[in-house]
């Protein structure tokens, strides 16, 4: 199950989206989002998809790769399916049984409930896929850069995010480690009760524990012996510049807002 966690992974390449800024990428993301929870029909969710599956095809993502993303979250997508499906009445009277109601309309909120956190998570998934670490602090750091002015540290807030981006598949593959070391000594993680497997996860959250404060020490002093000093002076190999490419882009973005605004105005 951990390995299916691939959040933070990057996938380089020179397709069009990997190419697009990552300011660019960022505000995308952003409008997608708002398009996604404003959709309330088939058509306008079918909109949306169409715009997430161009996206993943220009992006030359293998859709095996967001799908296993997906498999951690099960259990979430199945217990808010759930909910909505008992909880939400209204429409035509599906199932009466004991406590238990289903109506059309839980059964159409539930599908649309799944679809947005798969397509929310896919999208999220997109930009990490598709954007270096480098990069999206970068991006962060720019799109935020008025707040400058209110001595918020900016640079500070992007590069704490970009590590913690970049270190979710590192933390994964060592609590891979560890555990595949503590079942060659004998430990047990699958049987016995709740209370018994949640004192079994201690020898792995211990030297998991240690082994994260070990690397943001070593990062620490790696960045020290840089000279590494904050924003303020600092210069960049790579400089962000907007081409054509990321007009096309805000171009696309804004007629999905708008087609789903206006779908959503005329209730279809």
């Amino acid at each position: 199950m951990l390995k299916d966690i691939t959040l933070g992974q990057f996938f380089p390449g020179k397709t069009p989206v990997h190419r697009l800024d990552p300011r660019t990428k960022l505000l995308l993301l952003i409008v997608y989002i708002v398009a996604l929870f404003l959709a309330r029909s088939y058509l306008s969710y079918g909109l949306v998809l169409l715009f997430l599956v161009g996206a993943t095809l220009l992006g030359r993502i293998p859709f095996k790769s967001m799908t296993k993303g997906l498999k951690p979250m099960l259990i979430f997508i199945l217990f808010t399916a759930l909910l909505n499906l008992f909880y939400t009445k209204g429409g035509t009277l599906l199932l009466d049984w004991w406590i238990f109601e289903i109506w059309s309309e839980g059964v159409k909120t539930a599908f649309f409930m799944v679809l947005r956190i798969m397509m929310l998570v896919s999208g999220t998934f997109l930009l990490t896929y598709t954007t270096s670490p480098i990069a999206l602090t970068d991006g962060l750091e720019r799109l935020l850069s008025p707040l400058k002015k209110l001595r918020v540290p900016v640079h500070e807030l992007a590069m704490m995010m970009s590590i913690a981006l970049r270190f979710i598949p590192t933390l994964i593959e060592e609590t891979d480690k560890i555990i595949s070391a503590q079942k060659a000594r004998g430990a047990d993680f699958e049987t016995g009760s709740l209370m018994r497997r949640a004192k079994a996860l201690i020898p792995i959250l211990v030297p998991l524990f240690v082994s994260a404060f070990r690397r943001a020490d070593e990062l620490a002093t790696a960045m020290e012996c840089r000279c590494y000093h904050g924003g303020e002076g600092r210069t960049r190999l790579k400089v962000l510049r907007f081409a054509t490419i990321d007009l096309i882009a805000f171009l696309v973005g804004a007629l999905l807002l708008a087609g789903v605004i206006v779908l959503r105005h005329f209730g279809l």
